[in-house]
Formats: structure tokens, sequence, C-alpha cells
């Protein structure tokens, strides 16, 4: 490829990302419900965090979050510092090649070996991390695994890992490869496809990687779940109880797949411990998910998501000085997988604010389905409280903190809201 038409090349792929990370903005700011509810008469209801616990479940929430925050910062930045080490030095073209040479270092065994080499090392440095916060988990009663149980956890999570980023990246690479000029538009277009198929296979193939799930046996139960989905008119093919209990204490229920794959899952630890109006509630929020197609919206999010990243680094990876920190002679090098995963981590970091203000606003959308589907705000209310004081959900997080990692409006903000929409019932 000559220099003009290398650098028209570079050009084009920065040209795309921009515009297809404008559509994502565009979608990002249409999409999400910004405006819920209207003034309740008197004004909107404070978020008081002790509504929501009592003092002591209050204190030991706070005791938890304070003991697990540091451990979560401590692992994100390790874990972009080892990756940094082997995308910007040389260090991690020598691993690419090291662990491909027993397989004659060809370029497909250093392209799939190397890939996953990089994601098992980046999930060893922090695995010290990930014990001590289980650790913790089990001293506040949150974790019922056995070491042995966890292991294995970590195991099948870095191997499925390892397993899906390979394939991504020897795709990626092989296309790189085939199509010097225009990978990237191919690729943008792969990276998208691949998040809409990942969306549809995860309740089929990686879910029954951890859990087990049976039948709701028939009852009253199971009627009135079934019912609300068709109320909401999104009949689900099953309702299903996950063996959560095998590993925490904490409460859940999801709506997962699509179609024929639809089906409501509940933790068997919420059968256990909720009433079935509180069950309901819960189950009613997840519906809500469904009638908005927020899963859908999610994967046209990433979708475009991945496609600008793709795009993004058609441009970083044809800077010849970045190429060379790496130790890689060109885009289709299989040296360059330890740069491309990091362009990916930070990516991913910077993104992450603005993926949890969408979220917290979704998150509150489903809470008000959640409210008209069921009419009842005090199970919501019970529910939310329950949730908060079993998971030791911190009802009050530092300001920061939620705007960074917040995906879910503080449980403060969830009684609020349902105090204000039966406030407005009342009123109308």
């Amino acid at each position: 490829m000559s220099g003009a038409d290398g650098q028209g090349a570079r050009r084009a792929a920065l040209l795309v990302a921009a515009v297809v990370g404008a559509a994502l903005v565009v979608v990002l700011v249409v999409v999400p419900p910004w405006t819920l509810l209207a003034e309740p008469p008197g004004g909107p209801t404070p978020a008081d965090p002790s509504s929501v616990l009592p003092p002591d479940v209050l204190q030991r929430a706070e005791s938890f979050a304070a003991a697990l925050r540091p451990a979560s910062l401590v692992s994100l930045t390790l874990g972009l510092a080892v990756s940094a080490v082997l995308g910007l030095t040389r260090l991690g073209a020598r691993l690419v090649r090291a662990v491909a040479a027993p397989l004659g270092g060809g370029w497909t065994a250093q392209v799939l070996l190397g890939t996953a080499a990089v994601v098992v090392v980046g999930r060893l440095a922090t695995l010290p991390v990930s014990a001590y916060a289980e650790v913790v988990r089990h001293r506040y009663g949150l974790s019922t695994r056995g070491w042995g149980l966890w292991l294995r956890d970590v195991a099948v999570s870095t191997a499925i890992s390892a397993v899906v980023t390979a394939l991504a990246l020897g795709s990626l690479l092989w296309l790189v490869r085939r199509a010097p000029r225009t990978w990237w538009a191919w690729a943008a277009a792969v990276a998208a496809g691949f998040v809409v198929v990942g969306s549809f296979l995860y309740p089929v193939v990686i879910e029954p990687a951890f859990n087990r799930f049976e039948p709701l046996p028939a009852g009253e139960l199971r009627a009135r779940l079934l019912d609300l989905a068709e109320e909401n008119g999104t009949p689900v093919q099953d309702v299903l109880v996950s063996d959560a209990s095998r590993r925490t204490t904490a409460l859940n229920a999801y709506v997962s797949g699509f179609g024929s794959t639809r089906r409501v899952v509940l933790y068997d630890t919420t059968l256990e411990q909720l009433p079935e109006d509180a069950v309901a509630s819960i189950v009613a929020h997840e519906l809500g998910h469904v009638v908005h197609r927020d899963v859908l919206t999610g994967t046209l999010v990433g979708a475009l998501g991945a496609a600008a990243a793709v795009a993004l680094s058609g441009w970083l990876l044809s800077w010849t000085p970045l190429l060379g920190r790496a130790g890689a002679q060109s885009p289709a090098d299989p040296a360059v997988v330890p740069l491309v995963l990091l362009l990916l981590s930070v990516g991913g970091l910077l993104s992450t604010p603005v993926q949890n203000l969408v979220s917290r606003q979704v998150e509150a959308r489903a809470d008000l389905r959640a409210l008209e589907l069921t009419g009842d705000a005090g199970a919501f209310t019970a529910m939310q409280r329950e949730l908060a004081a079993t998971n030791l959900s911190d009802p009050d997080p530092p300001v920061a903190w939620q705007w960074f990692f917040g995906s879910h409006p503080t449980g403060a903000q969830r009684i609020a809201f349902a105090e204000d929409w039966q406030r407005l019932e009342d009123a109308g």
C-alpha cells in the first residue's frame, strides 16, 4: 500500500469512527427516558437512606461497601497496568510468540494462543484481589461458595473469556491480512454482528455453565408470573428457578432470551426469602425491560459501540510509532494482540460512566413499569428494602462512585420514586 493510500485509509477509518460514534450518541440521547414522572404535589420525595435500612443494617451495608470498594479499584488499576505493560512494550509480543512456539509458532497459533495467554495473565494478576473480595463476601455472609467452587467459577469464566476473545481477535486479524486497506470497515460490521449473536446465545450457552435451572412447580405464583407477562404483552416460555444459593445469599430475578428462549429466572434465594407480592414486583420490573426492548436497545448500543471502536482501531493501528512500541510490524502482526486488548480495556473504562448514566434511567423506567403492572407501591418498597438488606446494598454511596459505577438508582432513590408515583396516583 502506498503512503497516500495508507493516509487515505487512515482518514477514512477515523471518519467512519466519528460517524458511527455520532450515531451512538444520538441513540443514547434519544432512546433513554430522561423524564418519567410529573412532579408530585408538594415536590419530589427526597432520597433518604434511613428509609431503606434500619440503622444497624445500614451501618453493616456501609461497612461492607467500604471493605469492597478499595478491592474493586485495585483490581481495575492492576488489570489496566498489566494490560499497558503487555500492550505498550515488547513484552507482550514476546509472550505471544513464546506460547505459540511449541506448536510451530505459526500465525494462527500466535493469534489464538497469544490472545488466550494475555487474557489469562491479566486474570492471574488480579486473582489475589478477587480472592480478597471473596473473603469479604464470606465475612458478611453474602457468599456461600467453597473455595473449590470459587476456583471452578474463575477457571470457567476465564476459559470462556479467553476462547471468545481469541476467536474475535483471530477474525479481526484475519480480515487485516485479507483486506489491508479496508479491514476496519469489514471488522466493524463483524464486531457489531458478534455482539448481536452473543446477546441471543448468552442465555442458552453461557448461563448453563454456571447454574442449573429447574421449572418453577405449578401453583399460584407460577400462574401469577405468567399472567403478568401476558398482561405486559411479553409472554414467556417458562419460569425457571436457578440454584443461586450454591454461590450466594443475594436475591435476584431476571428475564433472559428472545422469542422461544425467553424465560423468567428466579434465584432460589428469592423464592425462599421474599413473599409472593415482592417476587411479583421484581419480575414485573424485569418484564419492564422486555416491553421496552431494553435488551435489544442494549444490543444496538453495543453493536454501534463495537463498530465505532473497531473503526477507531483502524486509525490507531495504522500509526507506526504505536505499533513500534508494541513490537508489531503491521496491524496484521500477531504481536499487535496485547495492544488491541489494551485499547479495548481503555475504551471500556472511558465509556463506563456514560453506559451507567443510561442504565440508571433505563432501570428507573423498568421500576415505573413494575409499579404500573402490579399497582402496588407498598410491595415494591418492601421488596427494595429486603433486597438492600439481604444484598447489603449501600443506599447512599459516594456521589463520584455512583456517577461512575452505579448501574442502578440507589435504594433510597428507588423508594422515593415509588412514593412519588403513589402520590401522583392518589392525586389523579
